[in-house]
């Protein structure tokens, strides 16, 4: 039976992935830490393994006869520096080098990286795709991109893919599930007065294209983006939202200037906490690029990848599961 490792498995994205690996038949172990939250995983047919991308006797011992390895977990939000390289390089390095140690010729290592890696695209003519410089502008993909480089040192050691996302959307996210939060209360924010195209992807297309991409032979040593075929604008997305929620919304303009003050301010006062907050500075470089849009024509071509869920028919499964789980009324 094919056995599979998960970072991050406890996560949105992981959780998803989890899911989809015992659908197919899949034996499973998720890395988890004393302090992880396993809500998405009780009760599943799972190995929990304890410890973190440091403990190499644990790791060695449960990678030694995996069959594939899909490191997801990674520092989305961070206080400093040092903590978004610790947690999204220098983790991924420790994995890649315990897993070369005790089991090299694995089926397939699959990291998932970030859109964040390529930073955004000149203009709405030009996703960014694999060939494309990689320009990040925030410490996050920074970090995402040095886990990227160590990543490629072993792409002539072991089979390794690596699978760019551009925003993921779905159930059990809570990032995105701020914006679905404000709509459901009638109100619309959208950053700047001119337009802004975004990729966007439902969380179960991520997932399937990432399983795609690890059991394709033609992915070794490769990099994709999974993503969604077509490129939307915030009013559109509210628009497909508002109708599905079946809500009146009010559309509130944030000058970029408000949008950076904000954030000031909220990295201000969460440095007196212990918890790193969701919107800082840097975050609001992401927020006020005109154009987050990625090509999947490589992943088109080469895995058939292609995107099952539109739009509409992703933001109503993210609504609806909202509403059952109470988070939105």
């Amino acid at each position: 039976m094919t056995k599979v490792f998960v970072t991050g498995g406890t996560g949105f994205i992981g959780s998803h992935l989890v899911d989809e690996l015992i659908k197919k038949n899949y034996t499973v172990k998720c890395l988890v830490r004393k302090t992880s939250n396993i809500k998405w995983l009780k009760d599943k047919p799972v190995e929990f393994i304890n410890g973190d991308l440091w403990s190499e006797e644990v790791l060695g011992n449960a990678l030694k006869d995996v069959d594939y390895i899909y490191h997801v977990g990674g520092v989305t939000f961070a206080k400093k520096k040092e903590e978004y390289f610790k947690g999204n390089a220098d983790a991924t390095k420790s994995l890649l080098d315990i897993c070369y140690k005790v089991n090299p010729n694995l089926t397939k290592f699959i990291l998932l990286s970030s859109q964040t890696v390529s930073g955004p695209s000149p203009d709405a003519t030009h996703p960014v795709n694999e060939d494309s410089p990689c320009c990040p502008i925030t410490t996050y993909g920074r970090s995402k991109l040095k886990g990227e480089e160590y990543t490629k040192e072993y792409f002539d050691k072991m089979n390794i893919t690596v699978v760019r996302a551009p925003a993921v959307y779905g159930p059990r996210d809570y990032a995105i599930f701020e914006y679905f939060k404000a709509m459901s209360k009638g109100l619309q924010a959208l950053i700047g007065f001119g337009e802004k195209r975004v990729s966007l992807i439902h969380v179960n297309d991520l997932v399937d294209g990432m399983i795609l991409a690890g059991e394709s032979d033609k992915s070794k040593s490769n990099t994709y983006f999974i993503s969604s075929e077509n490129f939307y604008t915030w009013k559109e997305i509210g628009a497909i939202t508002s109708r599905i929620m079946s809500k009146r919304t009010i559309t509130l303009r944030i000058p970029h200037g408000a949008v950076h003050l904000i954030g000031a301010f909220a990295q201000l006062f969460g440095s007196f906490s212990s918890k790193p907050t969701i919107l800082n500075l840097e975050k609001c470089k992401d927020l006020t690029r005109k154009y987050w849009i990625c090509s999947i024509e490589k992943a088109k071509r080469e895995l058939g990848f292609k995107e099952k869920m539109s739009i509409e028919e992703g933001i109503k499964n993210t609504v609806d599961w909202y509403r059952k789980n109470k988070w939105i009324k």
